[in-house]
């Protein structure tokens, strides 16, 4: 998240330089707005330029794919975005050295001039900021991967837990013992239903196993 931030912070500065860099001089005091579009394709020449048909056009597609590129958190876009403000600048700087006869940096004015060095930096700085972008964040591979539901048991198996979608009976152990039924003694008396039914003779008096039946003796011989 710290680093999308910066980096788009980095990458806004740099669409800022290079939109900002066409309204200063380039060149013996030209600025770069006065330089046609047309210009850096068939060569430069000393016919003034509309501002919307300059080297700023370029610039301001750029800007505009910075602001894309930073919303999306795609670095792809925002690195070409850098690239274009790289590419237009150094094609310019062909061009002017081929008109000129060659490009020379003076501190009177005469040569190359802060507005080259806006762009430059522009680019650049919309390249750092896409380095420093994390992008968009990476599903795990569980959650890409489709959810399967549970799988049939064979044929030869029980139901297991956690339940599947067959049918059936699920197993499941437990630690605790299992509760012992009491044996069946006959019907209660205190229901009013089952009074009138025979009742059991008492435990104490009757000397049979209430659970089991009883056995004969064996034989004596």
């Amino acid at each position: 998240m710290i680093r999308n931030v910066l980096g788009s912070l980095v990458a806004l500065a740099g669409a800022a330089s290079a939109v900002l860099s066409p309204f200063r001089d380039w060149y013996a005091g030209r600025v770069g707005h006065d330089y046609r579009v047309e210009d850096l394709f068939g060569g430069i020449t000393a016919t003034e330029s509309g501002v919307l048909v300059s080297i700023l056009l370029p610039f301001l597609a750029a800007a505009l794919l910075v602001v894309v590129g930073v919303v999306l958190r795609s670095r792809l876009v925002v690195a070409l975005a850098g690239l274009v403000v790289l590419g237009f600048t150094i094609l310019w700087m062909v061009r002017q050295g081929q008109a000129a006869g060659s490009l020379v940096v003076a501190g009177d004015g005469s040569g190359l001039q802060v507005g080259v060095v806006n762009a430059l930096a522009g680019g650049l700085l919309m390249l750092i900021g896409a380095l420093l972008m994390r992008g968009r964040g990476r599903r795990s591979r569980r959650e890409r991967e489709p959810v399967e539901p549970y799988a049939a048991p064979a044929a030869d198996q029980v139901d297991t837990w956690p339940p599947t979608q067959e049918p059936g009976m699920s197993v499941q152990t437990s630690p605790w013992p299992e509760p012992e039924v009491d044996p069946y003694t006959g019907p209660d008396p205190r229901d009013p239903r089952t009074r009138s039914y025979p009742q059991a003779p008492p435990a104490e008096s009757d000397p049979r196993d209430p659970v089991h039946p009883p056995h004969r003796p064996p034989p004596q011989g």
